[in-house]
């Protein structure tokens, strides 16, 4: 299970519950399954001229705290290094997305989701 902050219905994609670059991070890691922060940075720093290694090693580690992803130090050539792993698939992600805002709706509108929920099955 992992933690969400806030859910944003307008945007699209997983941006309605990650930010956009949680987002982009994210993508790159179920893609790669295991990577560096230096890693990922190579990956996105061509599209974004301005981003930051330290940017993507604070929102990685953000990611870490919310369940998302998992970290554990290696050794290198240069020293110690963090390596990063899925922890949840997307498909488990998209399940547990889908599952929470499900659940948030029955608690707060009940009968609306109800109905709503009848009509989508006919």
């Amino acid at each position: 299970m992992f933690e969400w902050h806030e859910y944003r219905p307008f945007e699209k994609g997983y941006i309605k519950v990650l930010g956009p670059l949680e987002t982009e991070i994210m993508e790159i890691v179920w893609n790669h399954k295991v990577g560096t922060a230096r890693e990922v940075y190579d990956v996105l720093k061509d599209e974004k001229k301005s981003i930051r290694r330290s940017t993507i090693s604070i929102i990685m580690n953000r990611l870490c705290e919310r369940g998302l992803i998992n970290k554990r130090i290696e050794k290198g050539r240069g020293g110690l290094k963090y390596v990063y792993s899925v922890k949840i698939s997307k498909k488990e992600f998209e399940k547990e997305v889908v599952s929470k805002i499900i659940e948030s709706l029955i608690e707060t509108f009940p009968q609306e989701t109800a109905t709503h929920m009848n009509k989508l099955q006919q």
